[in-house]
């Protein structure tokens, strides 16, 4: 069942923003990542969704940019939203008709920290019910006031707080809003158009994390938050290892660490087949225990053909910045019998150091040969070994 993610990010909130210059709360950095960065990450490294759109205001589309560049191939092209939320929903809603998914999860953008369970336990729902909506129990005392005065205390049994995402067949929401908007009515979220349409909308857990985040007080608290999961100030300390290998083929160059090295044969493989990159995307992937390369890119998808790896390295480096991770220091390793690596080696660091955002003095280039043995040694193939250290909070 295709699956895509819809994240609604078209407001124009700026109560959390501080001082001028105004920007959107969806913006605004969250332990150092923009909030809508972290919803991007989230969905797009989730190994049942298909796609991801986000919806944003006309407005914005440099902040967008500078949000989603690092997961800009793996996105649709954004869509821009309406006056209200309802409208923004359904422009991506109609935008998505064309070529319709089975199902869809609405999610705003002010929700940062979804997981990937919640994620999981919306879709699974939606293999019995038309609507899945994440919610917790109200366990707040309730009042009615007037004139800045209690008048009374409302029950609060059978009482629950609506999060997102809000799941549903595609076809079944898509209806439901056209429905709305042509007898104008409005609602707060799409789980109550669902059920003004008449769908079977199911209650599924939530999570406490996945709070919304509405004003500067919010975010500082997020910020807080973040940072007293790291007790020491340094947290987490992470090392994982990498390894790929590619054939060669006929050519006139390879490419390693993204630099084109002359050679009289070529690495063969779907995308630019940079064995050095691959090895190393794997390893920060690793760090953050987020599947790995075919996971994310699979060679099944001819979106990825004849791609620069440095695609995918920048995907894992918005993954583990996502995750509020620092990456202190990596180390890549080469086994082949040719080329030389050494005459590249500064080339490959600095080509590194831009992908990784780090200094090239965190970065190290080796080579080995295998002295004439396997399939190395006999000059059929490259290989290559990496390991990445990433603090974590």
């Amino acid at each position: 069942m295709s699956v895509t993610v819809l994240i609604v990010a078209a407001g124009r909130g700026f109560r959390a923003s501080g001082p001028k210059p105004l920007i959107p709360k969806q913006y605004l950095p969250v332990g150092g990542v923009p909030m809508l960065t972290r919803a991007i990450a989230a969905f797009a490294g989730h190994p049942k969704v298909d796609d991801v759109i986000v919806v944003i205001h006309p407005e914005d589309s440099g902040l967008y940019e500078a949000a989603s560049q690092s997961f800009s191939s793996r996105l649709r092209p954004p869509i821009s939203g309406g006056a209200q939320r309802q409208d923004s929903v359904r422009s991506g809603l109609e935008a998505l008709a064309e070529n319709p998914p089975e199902r869809v999860l609405i999610h705003d953008a002010a929700r940062p920290f979804v997981d990937a369970g919640l994620i999981g336990r919306v879709i699974a729902s939606l293999d019995s019910h038309a609507g899945a909506l994440p919610c917790l129990p109200v366990t707040d005392t309730l009042l009615r006031a007037a004139a800045g005065r209690a008048t009374g205390t409302l029950p609060r049994d059978g009482l629950w707080r609506a999060q997102t995402p809000q799941g549903f067949r595609f076809d079944a929401i898509l209806a439901a809003h056209r429905a709305a908007a042509k007898d104008g009515a409005a609602f707060t979220d799409d789980a109550g158009i669902a059920q003004w349409y008449g769908l079977d909308v199911a209650l599924v857990e939530g999570s406490e994390a996945n709070r919304k985040l509405t004003s500067a007080e919010d975010i500082a608290s997020a910020d807080e938050l973040l940072r007293l999961r790291a007790p020491t100030g340094l947290g987490t300390q992470r090392v994982a290892t990498g390894y790929d290998v590619h054939a060669f083929g006929p050519g006139d160059a390879v490419i390693l660490c993204g630099v084109r090295i002359p050679h009289q044969k070529k690495l063969v493989g779907h995308s630019d087949a940079d064995v050095g990159m691959h090895a190393l995307t794997d390893a920060l992937l690793g760090t953050i225990a987020d599947g790995d390369i075919g996971v994310h890119f699979p060679p099944s998808d001819a979106r990825w053909r004849g791609a620069a790896s440095k695609l995918f390295l920048k995907d894992a480096v918005a993954r583990v910045k996502a995750r509020g991770g620092e990456i202190v220091h990596v180390d890549v390793t080469f086994i082949c019998e040719a080329p030389r690596v050494g005459p590249h080696r500064d080339a490959m660091r600095a080509k590194l150091a831009e992908c990784l955002g780090l200094d090239v003095a965190e970065i190290s280039i080796k080579a080995t040969t295998n002295e004439g043995l396997g399939f190395i040694g006999r000059g059929e193939g490259i290989a290559a070994m990496a390991t990445a250290t990433v603090r974590l909070p």
